[in-house]
């Protein structure tokens, strides 16, 4: 593991920048930006236009290590080049940003009121180009519908088990139980969560790390009991459909959760826009997420 990017993910100020939009999530993200899916013939194409706009965001002036701590990549970026150097050597040795791996396969049908992730057969493959492409950390993600104690319990269950398996192989992972902000019992599930992810807390070794990536809570400071975990590098907090003003605002309550915002980091950006146009509105996003995740 590297230890700058250890130390830089529990010390510094900032917050992580989500560009790990899959396959089905990516002809929405390539619409916001203002292309259409009649603009590309397959899924060659799709990727990438998607490159495109995510070497856009990483090599613009106003996306650097003063504000984000790091970026969170899909795998298909993850194997491609920015300036001949691959992706997460880019980020790092060029930015000082650290390079974190979408590694789930997606999410499995509703059952129990959540949504578990679908096998991860080639989990032990990915790690291992990951290894190789400089990767320090992981994040999969699951979610969380109403407040039904087994299935939460099942939730956790899987995302420690592979969570264990991910720091075997030397990364951090990034454990994302998403509780849906519709979600009717919200305030209850995240009671249960928390209880569930405390049980297995308590069962990694001093030197076994995690980090967590949450829905921004009900009840404003319910992950600080989490925060003082020394397991525990840093928890974030999803954007989860709400606006980014919305978001800001209620990360804002929140002392020492800091944002990981995909969409509305990247939701006023076109393909359009000049580089000049571009990097003015980055600048001006990247600032007011950055505000909200420091100034409690």
């Amino acid at each position: 593991m590297n230890q700058k990017q250890f130390k830089r993910m529990k010390n510094d100020d900032g917050f992580i920048a989500a560009l790990d939009q899959s396959g089905g999530s990516t002809p929405k993200a390539l619409k916001a930006y203002g292309i259409d899916e009649n603009q590309y013939k397959n899924d060659k194409e799709m990727f990438d236009l998607v490159q495109d706009m995510r070497s856009r965001i990483i090599t613009s002036k106003s996306f650097t290590s003063k504000h984000i701590l790091a970026a969170i990549l899909f795998k298909n970026t993850m194997e491609r080049q920015i300036d001949g150097l691959y992706t997460g050597d880019y980020l790092w040795n060029k930015k000082g940003i650290v390079p974190i791996l979408k590694v789930d396969n997606g999410l499995a049908d509703k059952e129990d009121d959540v949504q578990m992730m679908k096998p991860m057969p080639d989990l032990d493959n990915l790690l291992q180009k990951a290894k190789e492409r400089n990767i320090f950390g992981t994040k999969m993600r699951s979610v969380i519908h109403e407040a039904n104690p087994s299935g939460i319990k099942k939730i956790v269950d899987q995302q420690f088990e592979i969570g264990k398996r991910i720091i075997d192989a030397g990364f951090v992972p990034i454990i994302e139980p998403e509780v849906n902000i519709h979600s009717k019992t919200k305030k209850e599930a995240e009671k249960i969560l928390i209880s569930e992810i405390e049980k297995h807390l308590d069962k990694l070794e001093k030197d076994e790390f995690i980090m967590l990536k949450v829905t921004i809570p009900t009840v404003a400071g319910a992950y600080s009991s989490l925060m003082k975990n020394p397991k525990v590098l840093r928890i974030v907090a999803l954007s989860g459909g709400y606006s980014r003003e919305e978001a800001d605002e209620l990360l804002v309550k929140n002392p020492n959760l800091i944002a990981s915002f995909s969409r509305a980091l990247l939701s006023d950006l076109s393909v359009h826009q000049t580089q000049e146009e571009f990097d003015d509105v980055l600048l001006k996003t990247i600032k007011e997420i950055y505000s909200a995740s420091i100034e409690k």
